[in-house]
């Protein structure tokens, strides 16, 4: 299992540097790993509340957190995921489904995180946000994600949030799916790994140091493309098994 913790504690450093958890690439890591789907699952939403917590701390502190932002997406986004954690999904459809999550992550990585300076941010239509919410909700949890990688490029494809605001925002977003995800993922947390302690302090080490670096400097964006095109890679192989 050395080189699932390795992969771990990478994904986390860089996730966490713009404001996400790393659910999708340990959910990659461990599928190709081999690891039972059943346990997949609740092994990253774990993983996610670790770094969640600690991304979404780093980036309040860094007044990089808007509740304005935050609550409609949230309060849409939290009972789905509960019930997309308690559905049952064939393998098949579940690789399917990270692959799927794996893609969006990719080309959210790949996206520019800064919106025109001349833009103004355009005001949250409530109504929208929530249903929006409901919908990244439901396959965050199918797919033992936080959906924080369908959130942000929503945000700031409709420019509802500028680059200092969407990290803080899919943090918390990503914290309160993760939690829901669990709950309705209560028959399997059984069955996690034992070496899930040990992966847990090592996301911690890393998503701190991740967050600490991504809520007060800008991450390089040649960076992001480079874990993008690594993420698309896993994509192919994930596929292909």
């Amino acid at each position: 299992m050395t080189g699932l913790t390795v992969a771990f504690a990478v994904a986390a450093l860089l996730f966490a540097s713009v404001g996400h958890a790393g659910a999708s690439a340990y959910l990659v890591a461990m599928a190709l790993a081999g690891v039972d789907p059943t346990v997949m699952k609740p092994t990253a939403l774990i993983l996610n509340l670790v770094v969640g917590t600690i991304a979404l701390v780093q980036f309040a502190r860094a007044g990089r957190f808007s509740w304005r932002l935050f609550w409609p997406f949230a309060l849409g986004s939290a009972p789905f995921a509960l019930i997309g954690g308690a559905l049952a999904v064939h393998a098949t459809v579940f690789r399917a489904l990270v692959a799927v999550a794996l893609v969006a992550a990719a080309l959210r990585l790949a996206m520019p995180t800064r919106v025109d300076a001349a833009a103004p941010a355009r005001p949250l239509p409530v109504p929208i946000a929530v249903a929006i919410g409901a919908a990244i909700g439901l396959l965050a949890g199918i797919t033992g994600t936080g959906g924080g990688i369908y959130l942000s490029p929503v945000l700031i494809f409709f420019r509802w949030a500028d680059g200092r605001d969407t990290g803080g925002v899919a943090a918390a977003f990503i914290l309160v799916n993760s939690i829901a995800g669990l709950l309705g993922n209560r028959p399997d947390l059984s069955a996690l790994p034992a070496e899930l302690p040990v992966w847990a302090v090592v996301v911690a080490a890393s998503g701190f140091c991740g967050a600490w670096v991504g809520s007060r400097y800008a991450t390089p964006l040649v960076f992001k493309r480079l874990i993008a095109a690594v993420l698309l890679v896993a994509v192919v192989k994930l596929l292909a098994t």
